[in-house]
């Protein structure tokens, strides 16, 4: 195996980028609780000042909703020439809380190394992964004293929270944005000795259905068994989105999945699945269920789902209240596949609901946003790179494959009009969101050579003029 660009300087600065990624792990950048407001600014300062200590320019914080959001920060190269393509690096500083605190086996923003990972909340989701594109670029501006694409970065204060003020970022930085691809490293692969990269996120859009039956609740004794119970009515509803292959019942629902690709149906088939292993990761399931007909890597990443998150109705306090319920509801949440439409989903969603209840049913179904499926295709060039540069780092072909979730990775390629390519490191048992999140340095490692290992195989590439007007 060649050498890889980076090697001999990494040798040399091991030390200090440990350092680095400690003290950016220590910052409790925490999007979801205001109290941590300050501490989500003070780790957007500390990004800006990586980027310019790197060796990148125009860097700033930019403020979301007029200051009422949470920064993203901004940094540039641009010296690489108008023929040479222009990168945009996505990631995010902002981490989950920690909750429940007493299961970490050490402080969740005070970082160690336990037998080859750094344990901290961050680590992997996303500081340690932004770290190493940060660090790549430095290194070969430090090498070669240049970069061999025109290089952006914007690292997101918010997409612990849903990415609530990104499209508008994204609407108005446009111009300042405007790229040829677009690469995210806050996914994961296989395993170590199994490398892949996503090729898509699912779409996701979620439901409020509020249920009314009546303007009170009722006495159970003296109107059980001649009112409609609200409480039953949700039941019935979540019961009935899907039938007993597990398809959902939506009409129309699977009409614009679109079908795999030659050399993603191979990827997929190619995938190693333990299932004992996997339902202890789910938390010791007993058994797996879903979609008939597809396996469980399938059903987690190329099939669309529904699943009702939440249902309430009726008394739930100490001992028992006997009513006849006069409100209930359910949440659901649908992950969409490419190339199913938010909208078109939404006004299929609200109409099957109607169509379940029965007349003089009041229901009230409340959109919580949406977000749409994002794929890249295969055999774009920029993908035939990145799959050059993890072969050339992780010594095998990379498997090609979905992630279940979802993200703003849909809004960047869709309003930056560039494919996504996903250099992630994270493996499936690094406890994201958990306690005791973990980064397995040697992947860490890998992914800063695999960084700059992509910026090179990227420069080679040609792109089509933008048309300015």
């Amino acid at each position: 195996m060649a050498d890889l660009l980076l090697e001999s300087w990494l040798a040399q600065q091991r030390g200090r980028i440990t350092e680095t990624l400690f003290e950016f792990l220590r910052i409790p950048s925490i999007s979801a609780d205001p109290e941590h407001a300050g501490d989500v600014r003070r780790s957007a300062e500390f990004v800006a000042e990586l980027l310019r200590d790197a060796g990148l320019e125009h860097v700033k914080l930019i403020e979301t909703a007029r200051g009422a959001g949470l920064p993203a920060v901004y940094g540039d190269w641009l010296h690489a020439g108008e023929d040479a393509p222009t990168v945009l690096v996505y990631g995010h500083h902002d981490v989950q809380p920690v909750d429940p605190l007493e299961e970490w086996t050490s402080g969740p923003f005070e970082p160690v190394i336990v037998d080859g990972e750094c344990r901290a909340r961050g680590a992997i989701d996303d500081k340690g992964q932004v770290l190493y594109e940060i660090e790549a670029a430095r290194g070969l501006l430090a090498e070669r004293g240049a970069l061999p694409v025109n290089l952006k970065f914007l690292v997101e204060g918010e997409e612990e929270i849903g990415s609530v003020h990104f499209q508008q970022l994204l609407l108005e930085r446009e111009e300042q944005l405007a790229c040829d691809v677009v690469v995210v490293s806050d996914t994961g692969m296989i395993a170590p000795d199994v490398p892949s990269s996503t090729v898509s996120m699912r779409g996701l859009v979620g439901f409020d259905v509020a249920l009314r039956t009546a303007s009170i609740d009722l006495h159970s004794g003296m109107w059980g068994g001649t009112v409609p119970n609200a409480a039953r009515l949700a039941a019935e509803l979540a019961a009935a989105l899907h039938d007993g292959d597990h398809r959902v019942t939506i009409p129309g629902f699977y009409d614009q999945v679109r079908p795999l690709s030659a050399e993603e149906e191979a990827s997929l088939a190619a995938q190693p699945f333990d299932e004992q292993e996997f339902r202890a990761q789910a938390g010791h399931v007993a058994y797996l269920e879903g979609e008939a007909g597809f396996s469980p890597l399938a059903r987690i990443g190329v099939r669309p789902t529904a699943e009702v998150v939440g249902i309430h109705g009726g008394y739930a306090g100490p001992g028992i209240k006997t009513i006849v319920p006069a409100t209930a509801g359910l949440k659901v949440a649908l992950r969409l596949v490419p190339d199913q439409r938010p909208d078109e989903i939404e006004a299929a969603f609200r109409a099957w609901v109607q169509s379940r209840l029965p007349t003089g049913v009041e229901a009230v179904v409340t959109g919580e946003g949406g977000v749409a499926p994002a794929v890249t295709p295969v055999d774009h060039p920029a993908m035939q790179a990145l799959a050059e540069t993890i072969e050339a780092v992780w010594g095998k072909r990379p498997l090609w494959t979905r992630e279940g979730g979802s993200g703003p990775e849909e809004a960047l390629g869709r309003m930056l009009i560039a494919p996504v390519l996903f250099l992630g490191v994270g493996l499936p048992d690094d406890r994201i969101h958990a306690p005791n999140e973990r980064m397995v340095m040697d992947q860490f490692w890998k992914g800063l050579l695999a960084a700059a290992e992509l910026q090179e195989r990227l420069g080679r590439l040609r792109f089509p003029k933008r048309d300015d007007d």
